[in-house]
């Protein structure tokens, strides 16, 4: 049988709660300080905007798991790699808006990093970014004393989940592939494997830390694993549907650019009622994969799912 999700308001109120704490440890770990203008450009690119839809993935996919609360040890291991990909997918948008890249002018509703610092201290603040991501997994090897092998262990393999997320297996190979496929057509496949690269591994990758922090069994991470991958491409479907049909004000971001730039996207090859099937199959898919698993508590990567499809920015 379906799985009800929590009313708007329900998840709403879900939200909040999680993102504050989110938020409170970002402001934590983010520099104050550093070398010439760096802790200023990296703290510009994480705080204040942004949808935090990783961080609540990461969240949800552990209160599935588990259900709620959390054990200590859990929600340790849940805070971290909450604001782990957060900081990956900050850095990943500062590097993405260089003029070498995408060359944006806008982001989250202000100048990019590199219109703000320039693009020599915008390139170092990803660089940074990243690294901090990793402290904040690594870390948690010292974080508790309670079963210290076991955090290492899980340490361990929560960092190589983010770190094949991020490379060439992840975002650095669906940007690859990005910039050369401008002015370019791709067939369904093609544009699929670019996205399930790019955008998606990540937000696949936060499922799966999410079930891996809460102590998932293989079968419950085969299921999230195939809800984030569903979930990973219909977000950009979606995406390529507002680059369209929305102004900049509402997405903060520049509208039209993949037009602009000749961009092979899912409305230009599916046209934009082909896109927006497409999208709602991939949230059907994605909340049916989550009847696989024996997950106790699935309702609220169930209203994720159908937050993804109704979003507006």
């Amino acid at each position: 049988m379906p799985t009800a999700a929590p009313a708007p308001d329900a998840l709403a109120t879900w939200s909040a709660v999680r993102l504050a704490e989110v938020e409170a440890a970002l402001e934590a770990a983010l520099p104050q300080q550093a070398p010439a203008e760096l802790g200023a450009a990296m703290r510009y690119a994480v705080l204040d905007g942004g949808k935090r839809l990783r961080p609540l993935l990461v969240w949800a996919a552990a209160e599935a798991v588990a259900g709620a609360p959390l054990s200590p040890a859990s929600h340790e291991a849940a805070r971290r790699c909450a604001c782990a990909v957060e900081l990956i997918h900050a850095y990943s948008l500062v590097h993405d808006d260089l003029p070498c890249m995408d060359n944006d002018v806008l982001r989250r509703g202000k100048p990019t990093a590199h219109v703000r610092f320039g693009e020599a201290t915008a390139l170092l603040a990803g660089d940074a970014l990243q690294a901090l991501a990793f402290e904040q997994v690594l870390g948690l090897a010292d974080a508790t004393a309670a079963a210290p092998a076991a955090q290492a262990a899980l340490a361990a393999r929560l960092g190589l989940c983010l770190a094949q997320a991020s490379g060439h297996e992840g975002m650095a190979g669906g940007q690859a592939i990005d910039l050369a496929a401008v002015g370019r057509q791709l067939n369904l496949a093609q544009l699929e494997d670019m996205h399930r690269r790019k955008t998606g591994a990540l937000l696949r990758a936060s499922v799966q830390m999410g079930a891996l922090a809460a102590g998932a069994d293989a079968a419950a991470l085969a299921a999230l694993t195939r809800y984030g991958a569903a979930l990973g491409l219909a977000f950009q479907v979606v995406d390529d549907v507002l680059d369209v049909v929305a102004d900049s004000a509402t997405l903060g971001k520049t509208a039209g650019k993949d037009a602009a730039a000749d961009k092979p996207t899912f409305v230009a090859l599916l046209g934009l009622d082909g896109a927006r099937d497409y999208a709602l199959a991939l949230q059907q898919q994605a909340q049916a994969a989550l009847h696989t698993g024996a997950l106790p508590a699935p309702q609220t990567l169930h209203a994720l799912a159908d937050w993804v499809l109704r979003r507006s920015h």
